[in-house]
């Protein structure tokens, strides 16, 4: 694992503050009730849902003080339907690993990940130091589908799981408006579209004030509706860049993406989908590290 020749030990893995129960030659096993291991239990209209953290703290090797891989958790979701056909069967949770897809009811494959600097590979690294440029693709896979194109609604970073928690920053609101170069001044931006069914944008790295972990946590709403369909203000990618601009050069929807003010609160993360509309919600995490000074 980590690419340095060394396995992780499975005293190292912990599903929140549980311990594995058992492991075969691929799988590691935990059991315990829904809401024990630290969970945190979260209700929608449709389902209940367990979160919990899938932690990795290396030990030190062998005998020695050192350890040479570093810290990282994973958030894992488990989801509940609240509506059931009453039978003695048991409910089957479906897992998501909420670092990086989610399949919609619809056969709709959403993605939103890490890439390398041209965008040709996923980046093989959460870890970032504040000047870096942190780049994100999100996409759509129809399969049996009308051909789609895909939006990110909203984003916020936030120092914990919860995207409501504080502190939080949005930087994507108001369907589709990139904020953080009005904000802060950054070159933060949607790069042009390369296909209808992906978007990638550009976030300068950040961290939260007086935080020592450098933990992030971004969160972002992904909208996927029919390529056919006109750009407009609930459907685009706008970044400012010297003015208001939009990723497929429909810069004048952009307008209003000044009424109202920007960098509002993290309740931008959501919402309800419109007739023709998909959608679908994921979280990544990342660490953020500041440089260290040149000896």
């Amino acid at each position: 694992m980590f690419g340095i020749g060394q396995p992780i030990q499975l005293a190292d893995l912990t599903l929140g503050t549980c311990a594995a129960t058992g492991h075969d030659a691929q799988t590691l096993f935990f059991q315990s009730e829904l809401q024990g291991c630290g969970s945190h239990l979260t209700m929608t209209n449709d389902a209940l849902i367990y979160t919990y953290t899938l932690n990795y703290t290396p030990r030190p090797l062998g005998a020695s003080p050192i350890v040479r891989t570093s810290s990282a958790a994973v958030i894992v979701e488990c989801h509940y339907p609240r509506n059931h056909n009453v039978s003695s069967h048991a409910i089957n949770p479906i897992w998501i690993p909420f670092s990086a897809v989610k399949v919609s009811e619809e056969l709709l494959y959403f993605s939103l990940k890490l890439m390398m600097e041209d965008f040709n590979n996923e980046r093989p690294s959460y870890q970032y130091y504040l000047g870096d440029t942190i780049n994100f693709e999100a996409t759509v896979k129809q399969y049996f589908h009308v051909p789609l194109r895909i939006f990110v609604d909203s984003c916020v970073g936030s120092a914990h799981p919860d995207p409501n928690s504080s502190p939080s920053y949005v930087f994507i609101q108001n369907h589709g408006c990139l904020v953080d170069g009005v904000l802060t001044g950054s070159a933060s931006k949607f790069l042009p579209r390369v296909a209808d069914n992906k978007l990638q944008f550009q976030i300068e790295a950040f961290r939260f004030q007086s935080q020592e972990s450098g933990t992030i946590y971004v969160t972002c709403h992904l909208k996927a509706t029919s390529a056919v369909s006109h750009i407009d203000t609930e459907n685009r990618a706008c970044s400012y860049i010297n003015g208001w601009k939009e990723a497929s050069g429909s810069d004048v929807v952009c307008g209003s993406c000044d009424i109202g003010g920007v960098g509002g609160g993290a309740g931008g993360v959501g919402g309800g989908a419109g007739a023709s509309t998909w959608e679908a919600t994921i979280s990544l995490q990342m660490n953020i590290r500041e440089k260290q000074p040149v000896a």
